[in-house]
């Protein structure tokens, strides 16, 4: 019987790891960037084309190749970064593993070109598909060029699966940051479609950090400083008022490296806590040196995970240092443990008179005597006026603070009635009686149907009502906007990308926004009725929904910005309002397609039955 089991191709075995490396351009984007880096340059210069699925070119002027190395580096586990075991714990380079040029050229066309400065003349590869076409030498400047034409055209099930050129550049964005954030003393430049996105020069940190993020975030920064025998932490947390409604600006380095950790993340998250709204997020660049004897990188394939041997130590280290910096700055509140607080006694009020504390005796009180059952004495009096003890009005004002029950089954029909655009019907029967709405922990209303009591959760409500009328407003091209002084709206580079592509989208909503240059825009109009509103924060919270999924279909992308801006600006739980709004709330959820459900598909009201009522009152 014949042997089954045999080596792989060379060029199979490198697609099948390009498969683990490159999975976007951005990831072929991340690998030349971080080579220019071990490679010494000083200035970078980044040229994206199609959001790199036509062209990504890195030019840098580091130490450059001789020709064998030129060809070398293209073999799989070709590294000149270590040569035993022994050195992958006490790794201080970025790329060591080997596989990043052979894995790009293996679903790629690529051209280098490169040169030491002793040499006179430098070197040219140009490989497709892992085979190589030419190698030749040639006049060049010192340093290294490489060229990646397009990106997985022998692989087409992966360009497939690719996403538009507006989320591809996102991500090719978001590596270009964690690289010049770390690297402060380099230059770089970005162009986009032959236009310049970046001019970065050598710079300190927060230099860098202004640099891309724009002008405003030299005033929301605050210095972090601390050294410890187990880690040094550095680097700028932004201000608690800046917070901002999506996760993008936060950044962690260990040695040199961009490292995702969400326990650490949490570290921060509860040095900001009660300093900053539950859906909100502080912006942070942290950079963590340490023995890279206590870092594993080796774990991911894009080494953007690694492991700590004490992450509990680094933990309480981490936090203690941002609250550290939050205190120094005034930023949280100051106890003065000198000043004896119960002399501070603030003074009388005109006319009070000061009178000695009376102490009252229950002279019938017996501590052995068995405490009865509670039983509330209620009388009704007054009809709609409620009276008896105080603990039966607690008990009452109990009741009406539990998490209410909504049965399951009703639910799931109306999700499926909801994914095929009917609307079932409600067959409440008001009649044409008028009905009082009644507002509860100023976050429910209440009012009296034939059935039973109905409860309505005004947020989920006030959702309902925003998603349709915005949706409505684009698709019967009714004029629906109302005119407000204009706002300027400031984000950071890859939000303003993908707004710019939006704009249209959100015009049919209602939000008229225009371009003002440099990652500015100007909102001037919203949906009529709107109020007042943090806009930028709702169009922010709209963005961060669609991030990282931009569907082909525009009325699906409609329905996501539609889903997040009525999140973002409808009256939230706890909100006091009038009788008029009330009134207003209910007659517009009740002209809704689907008034049961939120546009998430939260229950929006329930009916407790009268017979469910008489239930609770039976002995």
């Amino acid at each position: 019987m014949s042997d089954i089991i045999r080596m792989l191709p060379e060029s199979v075995a490198n697609q099948i790891a390009a498969g683990e490396v490159v999975q976007r351009p951005a990831s072929a984007v991340k690998e030349l960037l971080e080579n220019t880096i071990d490679a010494g340059a000083t200035e970078v210069r980044l040229i994206v084309k199609d959001a790199g699925k036509t062209l990504i070119q890195v030019t840098d002027n580091g130490c450059g190749m001789s020709e064998g190395d030129a060809r070398m580096c293209f073999e799989r586990h070709a590294t000149s970064k270590i040569q035993t075991a022994h050195d992958l714990f006490s790794i201080r380079t970025l790329g060591f593993r080997g596989e990043a040029l052979a894995s790009i050229a293996s679903v790629a066309q690529v051209e280098l070109k490169t040169k030491k400065e002793r040499d006179e003349i430098g070197t040219q590869l140009i490989i497709e598909g892992s085979e190589v076409k030419s190698h030749a030498p040639v006049n060049t400047s010192n340093g290294t060029s490489i060229q990646v034409k397009n990106l997985f055209y022998n692989v087409p099930a992966r360009r497939n699966f690719l996403k538009s050129n507006t989320s591809e550049l996102k991500y090719i964005l978001e590596e270009f940051y964690r690289v010049a954030l770390v690297h402060p003393d380099v230059g770089f430049t970005l162009y986009n479609q032959d236009k310049v996105m970046f001019q970065l020069h050598s710079a300190n940190l927060r230099q860098r950090i202004v640099s891309l993020f724009g002008m405003n975030y030299n005033q929301r920064l605050v210095p972090v400083e601390q050294q410890t025998n187990m880690v040094n932490i550095s680097g700028f947390i932004g201000k608690p008022e800046f917070a901002k409604k999506t996760r993008g600006e936060q950044y962690f380095f260990a040695n040199g490296r961009f490292i995702r950790n969400p326990y650490l993340h949490h570290a921060v998250e509860a040095a900001f806590r009660e300093l900053i709204p539950k859906d909100s997020y502080a912006s942070y660049f942290l950079y963590l040196e340490m023995d890279p004897a206590n870092i594993d990188v080796n774990i991911h394939p894009t080494k953007t995970e690694i492991n700590f041997t004490d992450s509990k130590s680094i933990y309480a280290i981490l936090q203690a240092a941002v609250r550290q910096a939050l205190g120094k700055f005034n930023l949280t509140t100051v106890i003065d443990f000198e000043q004896e607080l119960s002399m501070d006694v603030p003074p009388l009020k005109p006319g009070q008179v000061i009178r000695q504390p009376q102490i009252t005796v229950n002279p019938e009180y017996n501590p052995f005597e068995k405490k009865k059952e509670f039983q509330p004495s209620l009388r009704f009096d007054n009809p709609g006026k409620f009276t008896g003890s105080q603990g039966g009005r607690e008990n009452f004002s109990h009741d009406l603070h539990r998490e209410l029950n909504i049965p399951p089954a009703p639910l799931a029909d109306l999700i499926d009635k909801l994914g095929t655009g009917s609307s079932p019907g409600l067959g409440l029967e008001f009649g044409t009686e008028n009905h009082e709405l009644f507002q509860v922990a100023n976050s429910f209303i209440v009012t009296e149907t034939p059935k039973g009591l109905m409860i309505i959760d005004q947020q989920s409500a006030h959702e309902r009502i925003l998603y349709e009328e915005m949706l409505d407003s684009g698709s019967n091209d009714n004029n629906l906007s109302s005119k407000i002084i204009p706002v300027t709206l400031s984000f950071s580079p890859d939000d303003a990308v993908l707004l710019k592509d939006l704009l249209g989208d959100f015009k049919t909503l209602g939000f008229e926004i225009t371009e003002f240059g440099n990652n500015d825009f100007v909102l001037q109009s919203v949906p009529h009725d709107l109020g007042h509103t943090d806009f930028h924060g709702a169009v922010e919270h709209a963005l961060e929904s669609i991030k990282n999924e931009l569907p082909g279909k525009n009325a699906v992308k409609n329905q996501l910005i539609a889903k997040a801006l009525a999140k973002s600006t409808a009256v939230k739980r706890g909100s006091n309002l009038k009788k008029e709004e009330l009134e207003d709330l209910f007659r517009r959820l009740f002209n809704c397609r689907i008034p049961e459900l939120s546009p998430y598909g939260k229950p929006v009201f329930f009916v407790l039955s009268f017979d469910e009522l008489n239930k609770k009152f039976k002995s």
